[in-house]
């Protein structure tokens, strides 16, 4: 991915590539689950120290997570019901 995108079409990217469709295909469109520009704008400034910590946010059944760097991640929910498999 190129460093010069938005956080918001790196996301859009990303779950887009794990639902194998095209980044246009994606619905309902992220700006459902998140202001887009406002999060754009948290990551544009280039002073570090005004970018939050750690945004994250739930989308199409996804933990989506973008860090101070504007680096993504996005991983599948964890169901309440399911148990949680980080100890095992």
């Amino acid at each position: 991915m190129n460093n010069t995108q938005s956080v918001s079409f790196k996301i859009v990217e990303k779950i887009a590539e794990r639902e194998q469709v095209s980044p246009a295909e994606l619905q309902p469109p992220i700006h459902y689950a998140i202001d887009t520009d406002a999060l754009d704008s948290l990551y544009q400034s280039n002073t570090s120290d005004r970018r939050p910590a750690k945004v994250e946010f739930e989308y199409k059944g996804y933990t989506v997570a973008v860090d101070s760097t504007g680096d993504v991640d996005v991983r599948d929910q964890v169901s309440a019901s399911e148990p949680d498999k980080t100890f095992v």
